[in-house]
């Protein structure tokens, strides 16, 4: 949206108006722009091919778990054939009550405009309830586009649970906390659903070759493993093409073989539909049937990826794929297993080979090795998607995010996390060598979250969606009895493999929460020792103070008053350029940020000062800070906003200035679009120069025709704007420096050990290791200046 051109010769009749046509299509362009950034509406066709797409990447985990699930179940022997049914008819429910009627009707509609995970879980939660720990949110990023939240009325149940949560601030950090070990073993859990997937998938070599040795099923296995996280760089879209193909043959294949094996051995399993039997199961066997839940439990790990990685694929096209495609193959492969135990109790090692009719044996082997690889697909994309997550909300520190694709934002790999994985993942293959203790430790993690995912969705249910509680207490009695039972069980297997991921869910704890414990205190020390606005307007030439031609970009975390940083640069180097610019890169806790609306922008002091504040925003689906023209779109916000603000008489040059205008009143607010960007500018302004004020209807939050006072003013304001522009132009040519803070956390002396192990040692480390502002911002090293400052914590 332009405004119109002003002519100087007519500008007589004191008044600048925007563009009159605008009054018309104002509806219509407020529809088109919320519509923008609400989830895509996908055509039919569109969605059977990210239908088919999804089996590649998100159901290969879930697809492959009947390679070991009896196993794990009847590790030793069957006692009785009654106990098949049983445990059968365990496996049909857990089905259909976890990933059919939780996941696939339930939890995939709480997503975040198609984001799926715990973050995604919590981003909403933070858009109701002010939770967030790091408080550098403001009411204007309420009025974002994308931002869509609801409002309570007064004694409702959501406003009674929005007051509980912001009561105390214990229960804002358990509640992240929450989500941190959710977050952890979503990782846990894609280090060993490859372990497993693949080692299941290889020991298939020795069913036909039983004297083989077990090293070379080991060996076997790593190989594919590496060759799997080798292609993690050529994306989600790629990979998925190459999968998906495979995964509808392996379901097709297990659906088939089923249905041979229960008309082929024993139909009557197909009793095991009745309830009645998980009554007997557990009456007949005590305290072993309770711990056999650990391996029944694995029909339905992948469930979780399945969430975390909606973010690849529309919600639509997930539960297509799995109504259709996976839940039915899955009950016949389970159902068929059983049918072939009822008659040979003793194959229950290796049930799933065994139950192959010999013709097609080798074909399906390769299959089941190449699903077991796409199972692993699914765990390392959803892993890939949560760290972005916690990345962009201060959660975990700065790594390299690379987007694969262009048209889909949420396919993204992360190198570092990937050879992490891979490590790990191998270490593990190699360590346990069988797939009953890697099983042990797998389960541990699934149930771990998804009791998560249903403490996050009572919230959701209550604060955003509102439900009636008896729909609330339905969910939660249902999806609570299932996965506590599950919990229950997965204890008495911690000293058999179940450490594992407590392990190494405990060591990224550590990590995640230490880093965002460092943000938080570099934070407030930011917020505590941040300048007065007098004391930049008592700048000038009696105190020494220089300054020199170019602009200087100082880049700080605050979106409103003078950094520290500035302050301490200027008392060591008495010396500023001609025009200053502090930018505030910040996240919120929304998906993505339209460009349009990403820049806020502010003139600090006085005019003849040429000091500026730039708030650049984004969504934790964004380019994480670093768009590649991320200087050039900060330029012409810059250039639109003098000019707009020339527009707009009486700025006021109060030491009270701040970013949105909290201590002085705010009475005007302009929003202009040039060249593809929008710049908004909150203006203060004074009825000593300004006639009044008339808003104009728009979508875009307050556009306002101005009254100016006099043609004389027009013609000089207007000069103004051409000499700033051109004074801001001349600066630019001159140079641009870019001024990072290095902000050093260090435990006071009287600090206990563990805090001083925590920030003087881990938080150092991660500090040294993580990726550099100055890469993130994609700043030349040539035009870079680091400022080095202490604070004690």
């Amino acid at each position: 949206m332009a405004s119109a051109p002003i002519d100087e010769e007519s500008n007589k009749g004191s008044m600048w108006v925007l563009d009159q046509t605008l009054d018309q299509p104002m509806e219509e362009e407020a529809v088109r722009l919320r519509n923008m950034y609400r989830e895509k509406k996908f055509s039919s066709l569109l969605v059977l091919r990210l239908a088919f797409q999804s089996l590649g990447v998100v159901y290969g985990d879930l697809g492959t778990s009947p390679l070991y699930v009896f196993y794990n179940t009847f590790p030793s022997e069957i006692d009785e054939t009654e106990d098949v049914i049983g445990a059968l008819s365990l496996i049909i429910y857990s089905l259909t009550l976890i990933p059919l009627l939780k996941y696939v009707f339930v939890v995939l509609r709480a997503n975040d405009n198609g984001q799926g995970g715990t973050f995604a879980l919590y981003s909403l939660l933070c858009r109701h309830a002010k939770i967030k720990t790091i408080p550098n949110q403001h009411k204007t990023d309420e009025e974002l586009t994308t931002y869509s939240r609801h409002t309570f009325t007064e004694n409702s149940v959501a406003a009674k649970t929005k007051r509980w949560l912001e009561a105390k601030s214990y229960r804002r950090n358990a509640l992240l906390l929450l989500v941190l070990v959710g977050t952890c073993m979503v990782i846990g859990d894609g280090i060993l659903t490859p372990a497993i997937s693949v080692l299941s998938a290889a020991g298939g070599i020795k069913v036909n070759h039983p004297n083989m040795s077990n090293d070379v099923v080991v060996v076997v296995a790593v190989v594919i493993l590496v060759g799997l996280f080798s292609m993690q760089h050529y994306g989600t879209d790629k990979v998925g093409w190459l999968f998906a193909p495979i995964v509808l043959l392996w379901f097709l294949l297990v659906g088939a073989i089923g249905a041979v094996n229960i008309w082929k051995y024993d139909s009557s399993v197909l009793k095991a539909f009745s309830p009645v039997y998980i009554y007997r199961y557990f009456k007949r066997g005590g305290l072993d049937r309770w711990t056999s839940l650990g391996g029944i439990m694995l029909s339905i790990t992948g469930t979780e990826a399945l969430f975390a990685d909606l973010s690849h694929f529309p919600v639509l096209a997930v539960q297509i794929a799995f109504t259709i495609v996976v839940f039915p193959c899955l009950l016949l492969a389970y159902t068929g297993q059983a049918a072939y135990l009822m008659k040979h109790k003793e194959h229950v090692s290796d049930a799933f080979y065994r139950s192959i009719p010999e013709a097609i044996y080798w074909p399906v082997f390769v299959v089941a090795t190449l699903a077991a690889v796409v199972a692993s697909q699914a765990t390392i994309s959803a892993t890939f998607s949560i760290i972005k997550q916690a990345l962009a909300l201060g959660c975990f520190p700065r790594v390299k995010v690379v987007h694969t694709s262009k048209q889909f934002l949420g396919q993204i790999y992360i190198p570092d996390i990937n050879w992490v994985l891979m490590i790990l993942c191998v270490i593990v293959t190699a360590g346990f060598r069988n797939t009953n203790q890697i099983g042990n430790a797998y389960g541990t993690a699934v149930v771990i979250v998804m009791l998560v995912t249903t403490f996050l969705m009572i919230l959701i249910m209550l604060l955003v969606w509102r439900s009636h509680w008896i729909l609330v207490l339905i969910f939660a009695g249902l999806s609570l009895a299932v996965e506590l039972t599950y919990f229950s069980a997965v204890l008495f297997k911690v000293d058999q493999g179940g450490w594992v991921p407590l392990v190494i869910a405990a060591a990224f704890l550590v990590i995640m929460y230490v880093w965002h414990y460092g943000t938080v205190k570099r934070y407030e020390f930011e917020m505590h020792s941040r300048v007065s606005m007098a004391w930049i307007l008592g700048l000038g030439p009696s105190l020494g103070l220089v300054r020199v031609p170019g602009i200087g970009l100082v880049y700080t975390e605050l979106a409103s008053g003078v950094p520290h940083i500035f302050s301490h640069f200027i008392t060591n180097l008495p010396a500023i350029h001609s025009v200053v610019v502090f930018v505030c890169v910040k996240y919120l806790p929304v998906y993505t940020v339209p460009i349009e609306e990403r820049f806020l922008v502010k003139r600090i002091g006085p005019k003849n000062f040429h000091i500026f504040r730039c708030v650049a925003r984004y969504g934790y689906r964004d380019l994480h800070k670093k768009d590649d023209n991320f200087e050039k779109m900060l330029f012409d916000n810059l250039f639109v906003f003098v000019r707009l603000e020339s527009m707009m008489e009486g700025c006021s040059d109060s030491d009270e200035y701040s970013l949105y205008g909290q201590q002085t009143e705010r009475s005007g607010d302009a929003l202009l679009r040039e060249n593809g960007n929008t710049v908004s500018s909150e203006v203060e302004l004074t009825q000593s120069t300004i006639d009044s004020i008339v808003p104009v209807k728009s979508p875009l939050r307050g556009t306002y025709l101005v009254r100016s006072s006099g043609s004389q003013s027009g013609m000089t304001s207007s000069q103004t704007e051409v000499d700033e522009v051109e004074y801001l132009n001349s600066c630019r040519d001159a140079g641009v420096v870019h001024i990072l803070g290095n902000t050093v956390i260090r435990a006071r002396r009287d600090s206990s050990f563990l805090k001083k192990i925590a920030v003087d040692y881990i938080y150092a480390f991660l500090r040294r290791v993580c990726r550099e502002n100055s890469v993130i911002f994609n700043v030349p090293h040539e035009s870079l200046l680091n400022v080095g400052q202490i604070f004690y914590v």
